[in-house]
């Protein structure tokens, strides 16, 4: 059996929309529901919030400590030695990513990528949802072996390498055995929905699709999400600007493996 630790980083100190981990949603911060969700999968084994270990994170220790939840606490910037220390603390040989903005995450999506990587029968180094990205924008789940995490971890040196965690690896594909797990439905939602959390907008409707949601049905999947949007056109639009948004877009010229058709930049940004 594999010793799977599943590792959603967290900080309060997010640049573009601090404290966004802490934000309310239906009487709950946007961390609890997120980690919530994570805890609904099946496969996830150990879950770990791994925050920093600067004061204002203080927070998010007493945080999981109410909830029973596990914590580590390390590199304020530097996510790949947070995330690697993290495992190794929770005796991990099979390491999960998932970040802490996406709070609606569907669990079966999680426990779809899981599959895949726990019955391969082939050799594999990572696997993931998201290189190429196919689901709605806020379902990322990236898979590695602990042992392929420690090569990233000895030998990145770029402060993006550092602070993305994983494009040490999927950056490298004559080197790391890569593979993806694409939405079985054939679409390709990647750069049109966005549930992920940036920006006010995101938050607003997050929001929206949690109390539309949640107090009916707190274990509501991507597709509930998808026919509450076809219902409410006024929701989906709450954030569409933000729709193809992501970190790429800073990267480019260091990003081998992104195209510039796999971001853009928000419309106010040069």
């Amino acid at each position: 059996m594999r010793q799977v630790a599943t590792v959603v980083q967290a900080r309060r100190g997010s640049s573009r929309l601090p404290d966004k981990v802490c934000m309310d949603l239906c009487g709950g911060t946007l961390l609890e529901r997120m980690v919530e969700r994570v805890l609904m999968a099946k496969h996830v084994g150990t879950v770990v919030v791994a925050t920093t270990t600067d004061p204002q994170d203080d927070l998010i220790q007493t945080l999981c400590e109410q909830r029973g939840w596990n914590c580590y606490r390390g590199h304020p910037t530097d996510l790949l030695d947070r995330h690697y220390q993290a495992a190794l603390l929770y005796g991990a040989d099979l390491v999960v990513k998932i970040p802490s903005d996406v709070p609606l995450i569907d669990p079966a999506v999680i426990d779809l990528v899981l599959e895949h990587a726990l019955n391969q029968t082939e050799k594999w180094d990572y696997i993931s949802n998201l290189h190429p990205g196919t689901w709605p924008d806020g379902n990322d789940v990236e898979v590695m072996p602990i042992e392929v995490l420690k090569a990233a971890w000895t030998e990145a040196r770029l402060p993006m390498e550092r602070e993305h965690t994983t494009p040490f690896i999927w950056e490298r594909p004559e080197r790391f055995v890569l593979k993806n797990v694409v939405w079985p439905l054939g679409l390709d939602y990647s750069m049109s929905h966005r549930f992920t959390i940036d920006y006010p907008e995101d938050y607003a409707f997050i929001k929206a699709v949690y109390e539309a949601l949640w107090p009916q049905n707190p274990t509501f999947g991507l597709q509930d999400i998808l026919d509450l949007l076809q219902n409410n056109p006024e929701i989906f639009q709450i954030n569409q600007h933000y729709a193809g948004v992501n970190w790429y877009r800073n990267h480019l010229n260091e990003l081998k493996t992104i195209s510039v058709q796999q971001t853009k930049k928000p419309t106010h940004e040069s």
